[in-house]
């Protein structure tokens, strides 16, 4: 086992930095990484702070630091205690600047400007929590997205990611003893995507869910021919209604989500494009 102290220093949320060492990370086994994460890097003095608790435990340093006097004066004291440093968006900078024929704007947290994108996302993502497992059906017309699927096929999950991207969701439990209202049938503006799962992984999912809830683990909910009835019901009304299926098994969210979301822009005739 290795053990690794990670610094991660940005001058605005550090969103996009965490993203960037939690995928590479894992690429990685048997290494206890020790995140020190440092958000609102704007200050030599608090950049004088950082770099004490840096000489006390050493390791990578990653940044994304925009201002040139901040970013410098750390390069030059990592130097100092012969500490690697890397800045992962300076090749796609570098890259942008040579096609685009401009130089970055040194704006930090510039991506996080609340535009109208930004409202946009807000408003997605309380309609998506209004919406949550049939709440409101009488809205879905409203609606970018609607999931359907069987109990914990991650549609809430899902629906939450892509509310964060912008898509107004709402989310459909398909229970063979209570049919979906009418209206899931008719809608024109939602696309209606299904999600189904492997019976296996269905009643794992639901099990270990039964237990956190000191509930008793062996039921109809686990049973495996009714897992299996019910996901062969879900499959037949998505297969009637001509939605398109994911199978979710072996999915991550984001990938699920990523996945709906190639659907969507499918529909509408055009590649991802996304405006900051």
């Amino acid at each position: 086992m290795h053990r690794l102290h990670l610094h991660l220093l940005s001058d605005s949320t550090g969103e996009t930095l965490e993203n960037i060492a939690k995928a590479a990370l894992a690429q990685y086994d048997d290494v206890e990484t020790v995140r020190h994460f440092w958000p609102m890097v704007r200050t030599e003095a608090h950049l004088d702070r950082i770099c004490q608790e840096i000489a006390q435990n050493p390791g990578l340093v990653i940044f994304t630091l925009v201002n040139p006097v901040t970013r410098a004066a750390l390069e030059k004291r990592c130097r100092a205690l012969g500490l690697p440093t890397v800045a992962p968006l300076d090749p796609v900078n570098d890259a942008l600047s040579a096609l685009l024929g401009q130089t970055a704007k040194a704006r930090p947290g510039r991506q996080h400007v609340l535009d109208a994108a930004y409202f946009a996302r807000v408003d997605a993502i309380q309609f998506t929590i209004a919406h949550d497992d049939g709440i409101a059906w009488e809205e879905w017309e409203e609606a970018d997205i609607v999931l359907a699927g069987v109990s914990r096929s991650s549609k809430t999950p899902t629906s939450i990611y892509l509310a964060n991207r912008g898509f107004k969701t709402a989310n459909i439990p398909i229970v063979v003893e209570s049919p979906p209202p009418d209206l899931l049938y008719r809608l024109k503006n939602p696309l209606v995507v299904g999600l189904t799962t492997s019976a296996d992984r269905l009643i794992q999912v639901r099990r270990n869910r039964l237990l956190s809830l000191n509930q008793a683990p062996e039921t109809d909910y686990v049973d495996q021919d009714a897992v299996v009835r019910e996901i062969a019901f879900a499959r037949r009304m998505f297969a009637d209604n001509g939605w398109p299926v994911i199978d979710v098994t072996r999915r991550s969210i984001e990938e699920t989500a990523a996945a709906v979301i190639g659907l969507v822009n499918e529909r509408r005739g055009k590649p991802t494009v996304e405006a900051e």
